[in-house]
């Protein structure tokens, strides 16, 4: 075995009794080593034994610095650069090829674009090998059913549905009116690229929006023709079905984040369902963005690629501003037709009624449009920041914030009688006393959604409150006189629509610390009222100026995005640059950054500390040298790797959360 520079080769295992393979003896592969000064090719001899299993993208075991290790295949070469002994591969691990041509240059283009490992990114993309997966037979597709699209109310859509049929890398950002089944127009989509022949791969946050798409797919093209790819399905059944894409059995397949690399031949079309949400952003190494993995892909492939959501991010945003993808619009008389009647609780009109509308929790408004919809007949939405009973207290008398005596970690309730206890040690409080007045009474600063719904059950008796939240999450709701108060992203579907949706403490939302904020408020807004009918009330718990709150009265995302990237821009802030978060003890970052060959423009931010004893430090390059940035963190990083450095360091490019 070698490297092309053989310094940091491992001892070879012994040759004897072995004959390598006569055509192409030699196997390229990537070793299962997660360390960046080994994030290189290795040459192995093929036994003869093993000529017809060790096959460009199979899966092999090879012995390495004494261990056995797993380790993939990429190509099989006449000779090697490497002027000593080889090492045999020790054996096959099964007969199916898990790496294509297409997905091994994607996992490379990941990992160099976010500094990581290929084989870190091998592992989000190709799940761990069963064998009796491999033995299983899929059955016979259904019949193709027959189906009609009708995309005339959007702008652009009939001609982007064309250019998929026709093979165009098309690239979209689809602005979704409230109301429309967005699954179900996905669904139209792949099957657009399935009846030209073509495959698809469609990503969505979470496995309820999975369970939609699933079924609007199994609608649109019929039983056998689409996989769904899911963590949740076990590992066994996760590999039978991507063992049906990577055999070609299927052509589309919809999941989460980890279905960005899903192995589909000639794929047609790359659909993405709210790329805000944070579930895209992968939390394991090299914490790569489902949304950004999809727009390489469909760089490196051709293929069409639609970014489809209520609201719009930044992102997709600067991808319409640099003519790299064109918007998908409603059209705006469609769009009055089927939009709720937006109403902040702190507009003009209402405080003129209701002076003490800006400080209630639920002012008049609130209850008057709840009371309306019940008796209609129809469900109110509720949808609540903050999960739990009470998630934050603080002194009654001073509002100094309750804090742990043991850890200093908040202090919350769990009932309107329990003590309160710690949110990090989970040690209880019954004796708290406030350190800067001396007073032992507590009072609520955020109220959350087990106490929303007491208060609501206690002001509607006799209505059903359902909620949605943590691990108790509905699909959907019945189409009945209720109330449903769910955190966001909870909120179930309700056949033929809410009647009304109150949208509580919107401070809550727009106050977080966090550069994507207002965006984010947006978004959960946006998402939660697009499940009520058209024309019907929605209440807004925040203020009528500010720019979210317009943005949902106009229903207008994409002017929000325009601005959001426009003041983005003045202050240098991503996506308009590209940054760097390195998180490590303050000796571990100031090796690496002393070996850092720092990238023309490079401004450092920080550092600051972080945890007990950590310290996190921001990098930051104009856009056009983010892979000079990523380049040089994965360098230093092989150089902390090779000297076997003891202190951990934590690279992540484009982070979600700055501050």
């Amino acid at each position: 075995m070698t490297t092309r520079r053989p310094a940091a080769r491992p001892a070879a295992a012994p040759t004897a009794g072995r004959e390598p393979a006569e055509r192409d003896p030699v196997a390229r592969l990537h070793v299962d080593v997660p360390l960046p000064h080994l994030d290189r090719l290795f040459d192995y001899l093929v036994p003869a034994t093993l000529d017809a299993e060790v096959t460009a993208g199979s899966r092999v075991r090879v012995r390495f610095a004494g261990r056995l290790v797993d380790a993939f295949v990429l190509e099989r070469v006449a000779r090697t650069e490497h002027e000593g002994t080889l090492a045999f591969v020790e054996r096959a691990v099964g007969t199916e090829p898990v790496l294509t041509a297409e997905t091994t240059a994607l996992f490379r283009a990941v990992a160099e674009r976010w500094a990581g490992n290929v084989v870190d990114v091998v592992r989000l993309g190709v799940p761990s090998r069963h064998a009796r997966a491999e033995t299983s037979t899929p059955k016979p597709p259904g019949a193709l059913p027959e189906l009609a699209t009708d995309l005339s109310g959007y702008r652009a859509g009939p001609s982007f549905h064309a250019a998929v049929a026709e093979g165009r890398a098309a690239r979209a950002v689809w602005t979704m009116r409230p109301g429309d089944d967005w699954p179900a127009r996905l669904a139209e989509a792949a099957r657009v690229a399935h009846d030209a022949g073509r495959g698809a791969v469609l990503v969505v946050p979470d496995a309820r929006d999975l369970a939609r798409v699933d079924a609007a797919l199994t609608a649109a093209l019929g039983t056998g023709r689409h996989v769904a790819l899911s963590a949740d399905l076990g590992p066994a059944e996760r590999y039978r079905r991507w063992l049906a894409l990577r055999r070609g059995v299927v052509r589309v397949a919809v999941g989460t984040r980890a279905a960005a690399y899903a192995p589909v031949a000639d794929v047609g079309l790359l659909a993405i369902w709210d790329d805000g949400d944070d579930l895209h952003a992968e939390p394991r190494a090299p914490y790569p963005h489902a949304r950004d993995v999809l727009v390489l892909r469909s760089a490196l492939t051709g293929s069409a690629l639609v970014l489809a959501a209520h609201a719009r991010t930044a992102e997709a945003q600067q991808l319409l501003e640099n003519g790299w993808a064109h918007e998908i619009v409603a059209e705006r008389g469609v769009l009055r037709a089927s939009a709720p009647r937006v109403r902040a609780v702190a507009d003009d009109v209402e405080l003129a009624r209701d002076p003490a509308a800006a400080a209630a929790r639920l002012p008049t408004l609130a209850w008057r449009t709840t009371r309306e919809s019940l008796a209609a007949g129809h469900a109110v939405l509720v949808q609540v920041p903050r999960g739990g009973y009470v998630p934050s207290l603080a002194c009654a008398r001073d509002r100094t914030p309750a804090r742990c005596p043991v850890c200093s970690g908040p202090l919350a309730a769990a009932s309107e009688r329990s003590a309160p206890v710690c949110r990090w040690c989970a040690r209880a409080a019954p004796g708290w006393t406030c350190p800067t007045c001396g007073g032992q009474r507590l009072r609520a600063t955020v109220v959350g959604s087990a106490r929303t719904a007491e208060e609501l059950g206690r002001a509607f008796p006799g209505v059903p409150i359902r909620s949605s939240g943590g691990d108790h999450v509905l699909a959907d709701v019945g189409d009945e006189a209720a109330v449903v108060v769910a955190t966001p992203g909870a909120e179930p579907v309700c056949g033929g629509g809410y009647g009304a949706a109150l949208l509580l403490d919107g401070w809550a939302l727009l106050s977080r610390p966090d550069l994507r904020a207002g965006e984010e408020t947006l978004r959960r807004w946006a998402n939660a009222a697009a499940l009520v009918r058209p024309g019907a009330p929605v209440i807004v718990g925040a203020d009528a100026g500010v720019p979210a709150v317009q943005a949902l009265v106009r229903w207008d995302p994409g002017g929000f995005a325009a601005r959001e990237l426009s003041e983005r821009a003045e202050l240098d802030f991503p996506p308009v640059s590209r940054m760097a978060s390195v998180t490590g003890p303050a000796a571990a970052l100031s090796e690496l950054t002393s070996a850092l060959h720092a990238p023309e423009g490079l401004q450092t931010i920080g550092p600051v500390p972080v945890g007990h004893d950590g310290q996190r430090l921001l990098l930051r390059v104009p856009r056009a040298a983010g892979a000079d940035l990523a380049h040089a963190l994965k360098t230093a990083a092989a150089g902390r790797s090779a000297r076997r450095s003891a202190d951990p360091v934590r690279i992540q490019l484009d982070p979600l959360e700055l501050l």
